[in-house]
C-alpha cells in the first residue's frame, strides 16, 4: 500500500531517484525516461477521460490503473518479471483485456483504405494524442531495455495500448464516420 504523507524529501537533490528495490538511478537514465513516458501518457489518457462516459469511461480508467503498475513494473530492478505480493508486475492478462477490448471496438467498423488525420470529435482527438504519446514510451522503453532488463508483457503492453487508443479513436468518431482521411497531396 501506497502512503505519501510528505511531497518532497529532497532524496534527489542531487539528481538521482530511487528505485522499488530501495537503489538509486540518475534522473535521467534511459528506464528513468521511459517511466516519465508512461506517466505522460496516463495523463493524456486523463485528459481523454474527461470527454468519456459509460464503458469507454470505464475502460479508461483501468488503463490509467495497469499504467500504474506499469511505471512500478519498470522501476523494479531484475530479471523475474514474476508478479509478487510486493512485486507489480505488467500479466499477460492485461494485455489480452486491451487485444479484447479492440476486437469488440472493430466489429462493425469499416476497413481503412487512407490513413487518418488525428482529428474528429473531442474524445477521438484526445484519444490520438494519447496514441501519439504512448508510441513515444513505447519507444523510451524499448530503449531502456537495451540498457536494463524490462518486463517483455510491460513492452507488449504498450505496443497493445497503442493499438487500442487508435481504435478507440475510431470508435469515438461514431464508428469511424466522422474520421478525417489523408488524401495524399490534398493540400497542394
Amino acid at each position: 500500500m501506497v502512503k505519501l504523507n510528505k511531497i518532497y524529501t529532497r532524496t534527489g537533490d542531487d539528481g538521482t531517484t530511487g528505485l522499488v528495490d530501495g537503489s538509486r538511478t540518475p534522473k535521467d537514465a534511459p528506464r528513468m525516461a521511459a517511466i516519465g513516458d508512461v506517466d505522460e501518457t496516463n495523463s493524456v489518457i486523463g485528459t481523454a477521460a474527461f470527454h468519456a462516459t459509460g464503458e469507454m469511461l470505464g475502460q479508461l480508467r483501468a488503463i490509467q490503473n495497469d499504467l500504474f503498475d506499469l511505471g512500478a513494473d519498470l522501476a523494479t530492478p531484475g530479471e523475474d518479471f514474476t508478479p509478487g505480493e510486493m512485486t507489480l508486475r505488467i500479466i499477460a492478462a492485461q494485455v489480452t483485456r486491451l487485444e479484447t477490448e479492440i476486437d469488440a471496438m472493430n466489429i462493425g467498423m469499416k476497413p481503412l483504405n487512407s490513413f487518418i488525420v488525428p482529428g474528429g470529435t473531442a474524445l477521438g482527438t484526445a484519444l490520438h494524442v494519447a496514441r501519439s504519446v504512448t508510441r513515444r514510451a513505447e519507444r523510451t522503453a524499448i530503449t531502456a531495455s537495451r540498457e536494463v532488463s524490462l518486463n517483455p508483457l510491460a513492452l507488449a503492453y504498450l505496443n497493445r495500448l497503442s493499438d487500442w487508443l487508435f481504435v478507440a479513436s475510431r470508435f469515438a468518431n461514431d464508428h469511424g464516420a466522422n474520421d478525417i482521411l489523408w488524401v495524399p497531396g490534398g493540400a497542394r
